[in-house]
């Protein structure tokens, strides 16, 4: 098989090689498309401590094509999204409806899924590896869905539609009439803002220094486009709040200065979301006074607090029904051998989303 590889530097190899026979609860996975993730770019840039050799992909959807004999929740032909946290369905988190928090996490990311032609085993990103043409991973990595929509828009729902609608839906439980701000309008922050029309917000402000970013945020449901490059953005947001702030301050950027923004940008009493992926060893400051006076709440969300064995399916309805636009997400489309020009563009804010698509 054909796979993009993590080897240490940020430039992916696209080679092939052997694939690890499978063990009793795999499943193989014939990748119909994969979304290209900034968490992708994070891996190979040393932003995530990622050892290599690494299949990187983690967003991505496609149909099985073996079974393992312990493999009871797909059979060969079943239409599959990839989750990039397991659900086991056993552990303290499952059984405590946290399947986005699951246990099996660590051990299916360390299981080796290939051989390449020097000898060494990467493993897939995530215990996934979705930038291939062909997938193993464990059972608890897949999620049945019934859709004739494209693996081009289903791919998306493996991450960055489940992670955004999720913080919006899940995480937040934004209420109908509320004020929400979205820092950060790539592919995630796209999803964030959509999750918030979603939920009824009245009015979303769309906060990025991208015009391409902002404009598309304006066609998905965004009330109010603020560029921070015209001024401090906490600033613009009071003034248009009449100095109050927001409901709901999504941060979707990973970095301590904006996380502290959103903490700031929420009204007395808000929410604080943060959605974006820290460096692991950041630290973020917050006042201890206002902590406490304001009684705002400040949140962490990992996969949009998702129960993907359910939430997978509801998005692809939302979809169906015309109330999540994916279409409108990509980008482009593109072949595997392009993926290290995706990274580019994703970091030049070309692109929303793009998706490696096989034929």
């Amino acid at each position: 098989m054909r796979a993009a590889i993590f080897t240490g530097s940020p430039e992916l190899s696209v080679e092939d090689v052997t694939p690890i026979a499978p063990g009793p609860a795999d499943v193989v996975v014939r990748i119909g498309a994969s979304g290209v993730c900034h968490s992708d770019v994070s891996a190979s840039n040393g932003l995530l401590p990622l050892p290599p050799p690494c299949i990187l992909g983690h967003e991505g959807a496609g149909v099985i094509e073996w079974v393992g004999a312990e493999v009871s929740r797909v059979k060969v032909g079943d239409h599959v999204i990839a989750s990039f946290v397991p659900a086991c369905g056993n552990c303290f988190f499952c059984l405590h409806g946290q399947t986005n928090l699951c246990a099996m996490s660590g051990e299916v990311m360390a299981a080796p899924r290939a051989t390449r032609a020097d000898g060494t085993t990467p493993n897939g990103f995530t215990g996934l590896g979705t930038f291939a043409d062909q997938m193993t991973c464990h059972q608890a990595s897949v999620v049945k869905i019934e859709t004739e929509l494209p693996d081009s828009q289903l791919a998306l729902i493996g991450c960055g539609v489940t992670t955004g609608v999720g913080a919006a839906l899940n995480t937040a439980q934004i209420v109908p009439g509320s004020t929400v701000a979205v820092i950060g309008c790539g592919g995630v922050g796209q999803a964030v803002l959509q999750g918030a029309r979603i939920a009824g917000a009245s009015r979303i402000f769309a906060i990025d220094p991208v015009e391409m970013k902002r404009k598309t945020a304006e066609a998905f449901g965004a009330t109010d486009l603020i560029d921070p490059g015209e001024g401090d953005a906490t600033a613009q947001v009071m003034a248009l709040t009449g100095g109050i702030g927001v409901d709901y301050a999504f941060e979707v950027i990973g970095l301590p200065e904006t996380i502290t923004q959103a903490y700031t940008m929420a009204r007395r009493g808000g929410t604080a979301v943060v959605v974006g992926m820290p460096k692991w060893d950041s630290q973020v400051t917050l006042p201890g006074f206002q902590l406490f006076y304001d009684e705002k709440k400040l949140l962490g969300c990992v996969y949009g607090s998702a129960q993907v064995r359910s939430d997978f399916q509801r998005f692809v309805s939302l979809v169906e029904t015309g109330r999540l636009d994916l279409g409108s997400m990509v980008s482009a489309e593109i072949g595997l051998d392009d993926v290290n020009d995706a990274f580019r563009a994703m970091q030049a804010g070309e692109v929303i989303r793009s998706v490696i698509t096989h034929t």
